[in-house]
């Protein structure tokens, strides 16, 4: 069973990383810059001269790796979905550098049993020369097979619940101010993988049958990093350091290959958005919030 108090005080090590600016520009690639190798706005994400690195980014560096298949979780970690991811930037990543990661699991939430639990993992990148903080990330994770843990209260050193996290940002309910289409590679998650998660599902058809999926699908990570694109060409001039924060729920699977529909509100800094899959009329990523300098 799930231990909320094993998971809040589990021994993170502080992750040091060094990327350089051949890890930048692959980013950039596998999250859609250089679709066009004309389009000068692009051009900086994936060409060393003058070379800036996308703030997704951040999401790729000092991650703790799969700490929550330890069987002193508790947790049934097949059955756990990412169900939400959060990053605050607080300035732009340098195009090579070494960043720390520092991570902790700030609350954990019984929904009841047979309901599942949700636990929030945060993560604090730095700059590992300054200290300087680079970004704060959170990551909604749902357990589905953990509910119930917590009752009986918390008398006798049972564990206690943590109110839950903070309700989803809500969609207008009014018709898109712009609706932007993003064409993907079908080898896009064979390009993503090589900067982060290689869960076979994203590369092999037989493991992607395995779970239900007709062919491998793309990384919700991935699918992150190109809206965040999307937010920078629409929203920000295609300048990174006035992303502020990007924040979504990952609502269904995207397939390589096809097109990321991003429906876009904008009111003042404050950017809500939505994206489908063109071809199956099917929301992938809902209750998106990007806040712009």
């Amino acid at each position: 069973m799930l231990d909320s108090n094993v998971l809040k005080n589990w021994p993170f090590e502080d992750v040091r990383q060094t990327y350089t600016e051949k890890d930048t520009m692959s980013y950039a690639l596998s999250v859609g810059f250089g679709a066009d190798p004309t389009d000068l706005r692009q051009l900086p994400f994936v060409y060393e001269r003058d070379l800036v690195a996308a703030p997704t980014m951040a999401v790729v560096l000092s991650y703790p790796g799969m700490w929550i298949a330890d069987p002193r979780t508790g947790i049934d970690w097949l059955k756990v979905l990412h169900g939400e991811q959060t990053v605050r930037f607080h300035k732009p990543l340098a195009p090579a550098g070494t960043v720390v990661g520092k991570s902790r699991v700030s609350s954990v939430t019984d929904k009841g049993k047979g309901r599942g639990a949700v636990f929030v993992q945060e993560r604090v990148l730095r700059d590992a020369q300054s200290g300087e903080a680079i970004a704060t990330l959170e990551q909604v994770n749902f357990c589905r097979a953990d509910g119930g843990y917590s009752e009986g209260g918390g008398a006798d050193g049972r564990q206690v619940s943590d109110p839950p996290p903070p309700a989803v940002h809500p969609i207008p309910d009014e018709p898109a101010h712009q609706v932007h289409d993003t064409a993907t590679l079908r080898q896009q998650a064979l390009m993503y993988r090589l900067c982060a998660d290689r869960h076979p599902i994203h590369v092999d058809p037989v493991a992607a049958a395995a779970v239900g999926f007709p062919r491998p699908i793309l990384h919700g990570l991935g699918t992150y990093g190109v809206v965040g694109k999307v937010m920078l060409q629409t929203c920000c001039e295609t300048n990174p350091a006035r992303l502020k924060l990007l924040r979504c729920r990952f609502s269904s699977v995207f397939y390589p290959g096809e097109t990321l529909r991003t429906e876009i509100w904008r009111h003042g800094g404050t950017v809500s958005f939505r994206c489908s899959s063109l071809e199956r009329n099917v929301v992938v990523l809902n209750n998106g919030l990007a806040e712009i300098d």
